[in-house]
């Protein structure tokens, strides 16, 4: 039988088990909200990502996940502001190419990409399309590359900017192709697109959902993709190595990160919930509806492949001579 004293020690520890419920409670990630910081305006390719990934953590997490759009400066604004927050996992970064390049293009820049972010996991990859006007007398990649090669600088290809993706991926086909081609920068991608509809640019390189509008009516036409694999959106279209020009494996491409020195608990969480995210076949089919494929991936594979992005396209603006607007 229990003496007193046993029921005094029963009692203690059951209130001492009371007590350390609401501290264990309080340390559970997350407890409130989460703003995922998109780096560009709405209604891009990349809030849409933001968004759609945002509905999918809310469910798993338990808590709202805030999307804020924090555009300007070629997407350096909103990574600064994640790059300068807390570690604590509740303000995190819907990344995508210029966090690669941009540290090349801007060496002034108040933050280092390999150095203040931890990166959590891919999210998704979108080849970009290679287009000619219509009225453009080649109909392959092979005749394009060998006009380009008989008149030495009198082709020419636009894109939003001088450092954007487009452009960066346009100066590597002409690199791996051995043609000499003018680039052209415009202030955004829409006035570069009417002067190639209007067949005064060469070629372009454009993510699908730009370009099938016009390639529906007719203003435009495909030749190839870039990337490893064909367009869910464009299967007919041949990869550029299907057309015999290895080595333009370039995409559009997201990722999510949080600030340097994520704990690894929250890191852990916050992968786990990616993970999961990205298995949703909701979320699937929307970024399908992009022309895009997931690419979930654990921290480690996703810092790697940031890493590798940031070495490629650095010796590329450093033999190119490309500056940023």
């Amino acid at each position: 039988m229990f003496h007193r004293r046993d029921f005094h020690r029963l009692a203690l520890a059951a209130g001492a088990t009371r007590l350390m419920r609401p501290a264990l409670a309080a340390g559970r990630f997350p407890e409130r909200p989460l703003h995922l910081v998109v780096p560009f305006a709405p209604g891009g390719a990349v809030d849409t990502v933001g968004r759609t990934l945002g509905e999918r953590l809310a469910a798993l997490l338990g808590v709202s996940v805030i999307v804020e759009n924090r555009p300007g400066a070629d997407a350096n604004l909103g990574a600064e502001y994640v790059a300068r927050a807390a570690p604590d996992g509740y303000t995190l970064l819907v990344g995508a190419n210029g966090l690669a390049t941009n540290n090349t293009l801007y060496p002034k820049l108040g933050f280092q990409a390999l150095k203040d972010f931890t990166p959590i996991s891919r999210l998704g990859t979108a080849p970009l399309v290679l287009v000619t006007a219509s009225g453009a007398p080649w109909d392959s990649v092979k005749a394009l590359v060998a006009a380009a090669r008989a008149k030495p600088g009198s082709f020419n290809y636009g894109s939003a900017g001088n450092g954007s993706s487009g452009h960066l991926a346009s100066a590597l086909f002409c690199s791996v192709a051995q043609i000499d081609a003018q680039h052209v920068a415009y202030k955004g991608g829409s006035p570069a697109l009417v002067d190639l509809i209007a067949n005064r640019l060469s070629f372009m390189l454009l993510n699908p959902l730009e370009v099938l509008p016009h390639l529906q009516s007719g203003r435009l036409k495909a030749l190839a993709v870039t990337g490893e694999h064909r367009s869910s959106l464009l299967p007919q279209l041949q990869t550029l190595a299907e057309a015999g020009l290895a080595g333009v494996n370039t995409d559009v491409w997201w990722m999510l990160l949080g600030p340097a020195g994520l704990t690894a608990e929250v890191l852990q969480a916050l992968s786990r919930a990616a993970t999961q995210a990205l298995a949703d076949a909701h979320l699937v089919e929307r970024l399908g509806a992009l022309g895009a494929s997931v690419t979930p991936s654990n921290p480690e594979q996703a810092g790697q492949f940031l890493r590798q992005e940031t070495q490629r396209w650095a010796q590329l603006i450093h033999a190119a001579h490309i500056e940023a607007d």
